[in-house]
Formats: structure tokens, C-alpha cells, sequence
């Protein structure tokens, strides 16, 4: 009975000590990641700008087979609409291009509905930095509630390894190699 009290006590102590973590960590987080691709500034936008290029770069739609995905609209352009919904590890939103600095940097909004309601703001963005080589960076901001405000200790290390394999997926598209 002791060992019954004592191992109730630690999960005990354990959860009350995760809630007080999550109650301290800051509500928003910010994660970016950058890489330099050796084309063309303008060729590099022109792929990045196009929310339907992430099924052949990004590591989280590529992740679940059961993924479904639906467009909506113009892709690359204000008010495009993806939808997604899987059945394994993609879980359910839509994200929508919400600003394009044309040649520059799309701004999208990301909701999720499954595992979690959250919104996000996610911006690619493509700078010269010398003959054919551009340099591109992502990044993604957001605000979790409590207490998924524990995500947020961990997200950059998560999301960005993500994000890395995401943009290198970018440069060999576009590089061929």
C-alpha cells in the first residue's frame, strides 16, 4: 500500500510541476531557420510562393499518407486556400495566404483544428545575396494557450529540425540534385 501512495505521490508532484511550467512559459513562440540556395532570387520565389509546391517540400504534408488535401483559389495569390485532413499524423486545418510582397515573401495564417486549436503566421521569404544564389528564410510565429504553453519549451527544436529538412527538400527540387 506504501508503494501504491508513494508512486500516486510522484505522478502527482510530476503533474502539478508540468502545469506550474506551463503556467511560466511564455504564451507566444518564434522559430526560424534559414538556408542559402544556389539559383536564381526570382526562380527560388516563384517555387516558394506556391502553397501546392509543399507537397514536394514540406516534411509535414509529406508526413501522412491518409493526407487529403483541397485548394482554393489562385495559388500564390491572397486568399488561397489549402485544406488538409489526415488520419495518421497531420491532423485537421487550412492554411491561407494572407500577404505577398511579389518577388520577395508570402505570408500565410495557419489554423489548426486537430490535435489542438492554434493559429499561426508563417512568412517565406527569398533575398539575393549574389549571383544566382538566394537566401531563404521561414519563419513561424504563434501563440498556445494553457496549458499547451508547454509546447513551447520544446517547439524550436522540434518544428525546426522540421523546417531544415523542409528547406534543404527546397534546394535539391531546384537544384536538381
Amino acid at each position: 500500500m506504501n508503494i501504491l501512495l508513494t508512486i500516486l505521490l510522484i505522478i502527482a508532484i510530476i503533474v502539478v510541476f508540468l502545469l506550474f511550467l506551463a503556467l511560466v512559459t511564455k504564451a507566444e513562440y518564434s522559430i526560424e531557420r534559414e538556408l542559402v540556395i544556389d539559383r536564381p532570387q526570382r526562380e527560388v520565389f516563384d517555387y516558394i510562393k506556391l502553397m501546392r509546391n509543399q507537397e514536394e517540400y514540406s516534411v509535414w504534408v509529406m508526413k501522412d499518407p491518409t493526407n487529403k488535401i483541397k485548394y482554393t483559389g489562385t495559388d500564390g495569390q491572397i486568399g488561397f486556400l489549402c485544406e488538409w485532413e489526415g488520419k495518421k499524423q497531420a491532423g485537421k486545418g487550412e492554411q491561407e495566404i494572407i500577404g505577398v510582397d511579389e518577388g520577395r515573401s508570402t505570408q500565410i495564417e495557419i489554423r489548426f483544428e486537430r490535435p489542438f486549436k492554434s493559429v499561426g503566421q508563417t512568412e517565406m521569404s527569398a533575398d539575393s545575396v549574389g549571383t544566382d544564389q538566394t537566401l531563404v528564410k521561414w519563419k513561424m510565429t504563434g501563440k498556445n494557450k494553457f496549458p499547451m504553453t508547454l509546447f513551447n519549451l520544446v517547439s524550436d527544436s522540434l518544428l525546426g529540425k522540421d523546417m531544415e529538412q523542409s528547406l534543404m527538400n527546397i534546394r535539391r527540387n531546384l537544384s536538381g540534385s
